[in-house]
């Protein structure tokens, strides 16, 4: 099932083939796309596909008046990833989730992320459950919408902002269309968001270590309350370790109120 382009999902080709409480799947096209701060073609993606499929297996145990909350995303990265992707451009990748573990008030969904037959990243989503807000607004379900560029970074309204220190800064423009049910900043895009600056931050930036230096192989982001972006509203990364093999950064989600809405820490390896 396709989504309108004028939605988060419909934004990025997000496509929905099943969705049960036992099973869900979806798929997300990852060829071609590269991180706007390094140049270098990135794995960003996969976090929004994991934010939609992971997320929606605990949506759809949900009970009576109930809607959930993601609190948690962890996505595990092998280090081929990036050259099975580019070796099969006309293929999406598609993630297969289900639940693990019973349904309380937090649930939790597995997926793995595959190529082809090829399996590329394994994560894990945990949600909790509320009831349902009255203030939910609907997505559109006709198709709408164009598309604002082909680019990463076109559809992610961000642009390289300046940090005045060593650390790396992606700045989160307001788009309406990134926007999820209660207006903020859908959790796919913002994980995409921190994934960027983080694997810049280990990477310098750019230059020769972005196309021969430090690849993703964990992801672990913390929702910790809305990311509404427009104003100040930025990722903001630091590395923490840079070693001769691994490296680790250490990233948030700044909202256009100057808080800290959303966490994560980044390891990647040469």
């Amino acid at each position: 099932m396709p989504y309108p382009l004028n939605t988060p999902l419909g934004r990025f080709g997000v496509q929905t083939a099943e969705e049960s409480p036992d099973r869900c799947v979806a798929s997300i096209p990852v060829a071609g796309l590269v991180n706007p701060l390094t140049g270098a073609p990135t794995t960003a993606p996969l976090a929004m596909l994991v934010d939609h499929v992971g997320g929606l297996i605990n949506h759809a145990r949900r009970g009576s008046r109930e809607w959930t909350v993601s609190s948690e995303l962890s996505l595990e990265v092998v280090a081929e990833a990036i050259e099975v992707i580019a070796a099969a451009p006309g293929h999406d990748v598609v993630a297969v989730s289900r639940p693990l573990g019973r349904k309380g008030r937090v649930a939790l969904g597995t997926c793995d992320l595959s190529v082809g037959a090829e399996l590329v990243a394994t994560a894990t989503v945990r949600s909790f459950y509320i009831t349902a807000p009255d203030s939910l607004v609907d997505w559109p379900n006709q198709p709408a919408g164009t598309l604002p560029g082909t680019r990463l970074d076109q559809l992610m309204a961000v642009h390289v902002g300046e940090s005045g220190g060593a650390a790396t800064v992606l700045v989160q423009d307001d788009d309406p269309v990134l926007n999820n049910s209660v207006g903020a900043v859908h959790g796919g895009v913002s994980s995409m968001g921190l994934e960027l600056a983080a694997n810049a931050a280990v990477n310098d930036r750019g230059g020769a270590a972005a196309q021969d230096g430090f690849r993703t192989a964990s992801l672990r982001v913390n929702f910790l309350r809305p990311f509404h972006g427009g104003g100040d509203a930025h990722y903001r990364a630091d590395a923490t370790h840079t070693g001769r093999s691994s490296a680790v950064a250490e990233a948030r989600a700044v909202g256009r109120d100057g808080r800290t809405a959303i966490t994560a820490r980044l390891t990647a390896y040469r």
